[in-house]
């Protein structure tokens, strides 16, 4: 009989920060995956005539090249260089086993064009987002979210993080509806305009982040993506998890998960029992426990040409706001290329995402696809978003949400960090390294 305290279904890289965690914590984790590869549902594919074949087109052209060279995220996400994802990652020391590239922009859609998003107080001077007074109103904004500090009264300016609106707070700088819009969809990436009503605290604290996380590498950009895509962080958790003497099965299928008195006992695997005290999935191994909450647009697209009106950038972001379509959420796009070693050399991968509000998704995003035309080849997915039934206390089944169409990693920290708190009954906290005393990185 093999027991564990934790049994993880599923590699994507939530489920594998977070078998990395238990590790650390000193839990005996087996990791079980019914793929042949790290990833799960948001799985880098190589080589790229794979992509074809998952989307059940012809294959490539010869004109792609080697189709080794590509590393196509299904659904790629950036992350600050200053966020949740990067604290983890320096927690547990997984950044010995990875390489990371800044992404080269940050641009906003407006009046159908795009510009380069301002977070400093030189981007606000040179901005054409901004006549001269709103610069002057934003700057001022800026170096308020800058100065703030929850536990210094001194730095509120009689602004109540827990009360004041952001509607209210903008008001209070007299900024202007432009002004609004790009600072809060672009820079405190707020993915609707319904957080105007809502208490300001977290958006302040987005905006500071932001800010804070585009000059820490003194670039154009707060945003940082790992060479070879993202099912890099996969494989560095399974490393780590592996140091722990955690346990991987991979290809192995899920007959059942036992239950007993309402609380997981095993899980089935090609007829042998593993048994544990808690279970960590994604919604794929439990449709029955999850529901449905929207559905997700993605279109990946394959360019021979950086995207026009980004400065020849390698890499970038781009947001369309809301109101710049009439929709209810925000279009995403990112960009990556030959540069982060996904591509053949002078190729590009564009994805595009966002909440599907008609059923027909993919006019709704028929505005992001013009600004990256010519497109050499599209690959559309429309999928649902699930969450959870409940918080797993009870059962110990603890379900991660699916990927929303954000194309940051923050919200998916948030849930990390939800389930972490969850299963340990412990904040998430980092504090120095976690590396074992056994091992010594390569670099520092």
């Amino acid at each position: 009989m093999q027991e564990y305290d934790v049994i993880v279904l599923g590699t994507g890289p939530k489920e594998c920060i977070l078998s990395g965690l238990m590790s650390i914590n000193g839990k005996r984790v087996l990791h079980i995956d019914n793929h042949p590869y790290h990833g799960g549902g948001s799985t880098s594919i190589s080589p790229i005539e794979e992509v074809y074949k998952r989307f059940k087109l012809p294959g490539p052209s010869k004109s792609m090249c080697r189709g080794k060279e590509w590393n196509v995220d299904l659904i790629p996400k950036f992350f600050l260089a200053g966020g949740e994802l990067v604290k983890i990652l320096v927690y547990t020391d997984v950044t010995r086993y990875l390489d990371f590239k800044v992404v080269e922009g940050s641009y906003v859609y407006k009046g159908g064009k795009l510009h380069k998003v301002p977070a400093t107080e030189e981007d606000a001077q040179v901005s054409d987002l901004m006549g001269m007074f709103d610069k002057r109103r934003f700057r001022k904004l800026l170096l308020f979210a800058l100065n703030f500090d929850l536990r210094n009264p001194r730095t509120h300016q009689d602004v109540d993080p827990n009360k004041t609106t952001c509607r209210d707070l903008f008001s209070r700088f007299d900024l202007g509806l432009d002004v609004m819009e790009f600072m809060g969809h672009a820079i405190a990436l707020r993915n609707n305009n319904s957080y105007l009503d809502e208490p300001c605290g977290e958006t302040i604290r987005m905006i500071k982040l932001y800010c804070q996380s585009q000059t820490r590498h003194s670039s154009s950009s707060p945003y940082l993506y790992p060479l070879y895509g993202l099912g890099e962080i996969a494989q560095g958790f399974a490393r780590l998890n592996a140091e722990y003497r955690g346990t991987f099965l991979l290809n192995r299928p899920i007959d059942e998960i036992v239950m007993e008195n309402g609380k997981v006992k095993a899980v089935k695997s090609e007829g042998k029992l593993f048994y544990c005290k808690q279970l960590i999935c994604d919604p794929s191994y439990v449709p029955g426990r999850v529901r449905k909450a929207g559905r997700v647009i993605r279109v990946i697209c394959l360019l021979n040409h950086p995207v026009k009106h980004t400065h020849e950038a390698s890499s970038c972001q781009i947001i369309i706001p809301q109101t710049q379509l009439g929709r209810k959420s925000d279009i995403f796009i990112s960009v990556v290329s030959f540069t982060h070693n996904v591509a053949s050399a002078g190729m590009y991968i564009a994805t595009i995402s966002t909440n599907a509000e008609t059923n027909n998704p993919e006019q709704e995003v028929q505005p992001a696809i013009e600004l990256l035309e010519p497109i050499v080849q599209k690959f559309v997915s429309v999928n649902h978003q699930l969450v959870p039934n409940d918080d797993g206390r009870r059962s110990q089944i603890f379900v991660s949400h699916s990927y929303d169409a954000t194309n940051h990693f923050e919200s998916e920290c948030q849930d990390i960090k939800d389930l972490y708190h969850r299963i340990t009954g412990s904040e998430l906290t980092f504090g120095a390294s976690s590396r074992h005393q056994s091992h010594n990185s390569d670099e520092d």
